[in-house]
């Protein structure tokens, strides 16, 4: 192999780990505890689709603080103190619905 053929190698396999290394910083920077941490974000959002919320025919004795369910007569509750099988969880009717 010549050497100018192994100086071009070389400069590839260089380009090949700095861009793996940028990779590896970018996927932390934007994955790293991306379910488990907070977001915010500065700008509006808008959904252009439905956002559909589970129905259930009574309250779930399960949830975190935020989670949003409805009954089966369209109303919908969100859960205010969360809870376990041990200590249920309270929902709170949203707004005044009828």
């Amino acid at each position: 192999m010549s050497p100018e053929t192994q100086k071009i190698i070389g400069e590839l396999q260089g380009q090949i780990a700095k861009l793996n290394t940028d990779l590896q910083s970018l996927s932390s920077a934007f994955y790293k505890n991306n379910f488990s941490s907070s977001q915010t974000f500065n700008k509006d959002v808008s959904f252009q689709s439905r956002l559909r919320v589970p129905v259930y025919s009574s309250a779930p004795t399960v949830g975190d603080i935020g989670d949003v369910f409805s009954l089966n007569d369209g109303t919908l509750y969100i859960c205010t103190t969360a809870g376990n099988s041990g200590s249920p969880a309270v929902f709170t009717l949203v707004g005044s619905q009828s």
